[in-house]
């Protein structure tokens, strides 16, 4: 039986003629599967990934994707050539808002940024911006099933856990796939954004926290040896149930966690324990600041994890309402840059300056964007017709500005990349061909990026 864990490693990453089952499948997950050695298809640039989704919908208008025509004709109404425009909250017919701060140019690359961001504009030159990012959904749940699963029904594994399912993780001590959602909760999709969907329960995202116990539960009052022994007559009772019914992934996930978490309570405590972390590094990444502590400690956190070997690591900055600027979008993006800024240029300084930029991908990034009509006068509604998304590190040009949204920032008009090109080039940094990473559910390959015709954007490639 010792060529199960090898098949099943090959089923993950869509090898030909391995007719697994979904079940089948989460039978054959080996130890060795979960422990870093999927193979990529090919070289990986990035050998993982830290996302940080700005959960509400940021405006590109006003942040990364500047319109000298949105000034120009600010308070006027979209001309009747753009047709019929999908709007959440019928603002199609409102006059068009100008950006509410100033762009500048940064860098040798002379990428435009602006005033709401100083301290991101200063790594103009490590930025790689997507301004023609679209999607299909104007609601948030389903726009933040789609930017996650690759779908807008909800059920669909996320893309931490196709990752973390297809290369697991580079530490069995610690989850493949991290997650750490805002503190004020919320998310409009909930868990099921970070869920495994149709995979084995093993591959969700782990939950982890700001503040004193990032992970709940974490330390147990017994010692080590009477744990071990408790946790042993737990899986031989859990072994036994199992070997009387039929295969059960979420059962199979219980038994695997309770085995990562006895390893974890010798590996995790040092990996959450940022005490040890030098004042200039903490004040770097703004945890001397009320205002950025808390974001600040979580992107903290995340260096740390991909450190000790995490494969996958997700951010959520924005509660119940986020980004979500439909009030003012001066007031929401002053409050939410405030917090988030110095924090994500801090974790990029920090990442480059210890070696861990060149194969690590950072994503910035939210569900959709704005529209350049107005809202109440001073907000804006959602846009998933055109929005942008920035990627930093391994496996993408620096520098470097990539498609277009239309004049007034609408809709994507150049070099168009859809949220499943998105996805399929994601991937790619990391080794994957999206049409390979496959799971056999109803006698059909599922795959990320669905069956829809996509393609990985060569153009933004280093």
């Amino acid at each position: 039986m010792d060529f199960l864990p090898a098949l099943s490693r090959r089923r993950f990453l869509g090898g030909a003629g391995v007719g697994l089952s979904g079940i089948a499948c989460s039978q054959l997950l080996g130890s060795e599967a979960l422990g870093g050695e999927g193979k990529s298809h090919f070289p990986a640039k990035a050998k993982r990934v830290i996302w940080l989704f700005m959960h509400g919908g940021p405006s590109h208008v006003d942040l990364f994707d500047p319109k000298p025509d949105l000034i120009r004709h600010a308070g006027k109404p979209l001309p009747d050539s753009y047709g019929t425009v999908e709007t959440r909250r019928k603002v199609a017919k409102n006059p068009l808002l100008g950006p509410v701060k100033a762009f500048r140019q940064y860098g040798q690359s002379g990428i435009e940024v602006s005033d709401f961001l100083p301290h991101m504009a200063e790594l103009a030159d490590e930025m790689c911006v997507i301004r023609s990012c679209h999607g299909d959904s104007v609601n948030h749940p389903q726009s933040v099933y789609q930017m996650n699963t690759g779908s807008i029904q909800m059920g669909k594994p996320s893309m931490g856990s196709w990752v973390s399912y297809g290369l697991g993780s580079e530490n069995a001590d610690m989850p493949a796939f991290v997650v750490m959602p805002d503190p004020g909760g919320g998310l409009k999709g909930g868990p099921p954004a970070w869920g495994s969907g149709f995979l084995p329960a093993t591959f969700q995202g782990t939950t982890m926290r700001a503040g004193e116990h990032p992970i709940l539960h974490l330390n147990s009052p017994m010692s080590s040896a009477r744990q071990r022994a408790t946790l042993d007559l737990i899986q031989q009772m859990n072994a036994a149930h199992q070997a009387r019914h039929e295969a059960n992934s979420v059962l199979d996930a219980r038994i695997r966690a309770y085995e990562l978490a006895f390893r974890m309570q010798s590996a995790a405590p040092e990996a959450v324990d940022i005490s040890r972390e030098t004042e200039a590094t903490k004040k770097l990444y703004g945890m001397d600041d009320p205002t950025t502590k808390e974001f600040g400690t979580r992107c903290l956190l995340a260096r740390r994890m991909i450190e000790r070997g995490v494969r996958f690591v997700q951010l959520y900055s924005g509660d119940t309402n986020g980004w979500d600027a439909h009030e003012d979008v001066l007031k929401n993006h002053t409050e939410h840059c405030a917090r988030t800024d110095k924090p994500v240029a801090g974790l990029l300084r920090d990442l480059k300056q210890r070696g861990l930029l060149e194969d690590t991908l950072v994503i910035w990034g939210g569900e959709f964007g704005r529209m350049p009509m107005s809202e109440k006068g001073v907000g804006r509604d959602h846009n998933p017709w055109g929005f942008t998304t920035v990627l930093f590190g391994a496996g993408v040009k620096h520098g470097h500005v990539h498609g277009a949204t239309d004049e007034f920032g609408l809709r994507a008009a150049v070099d168009k990349v859809h949220i499943h090109d998105l996805h399929a080039t994601i991937l790619h940094t990391l080794g994957i061909d999206h049409d390979h990473l496959t799971f056999r559910l109803n006698g059909l390959d599922q795959k990320l990026t669905g069956v829809d015709e996509c393609r990985v954007v060569k153009e933004i490639l280093a």
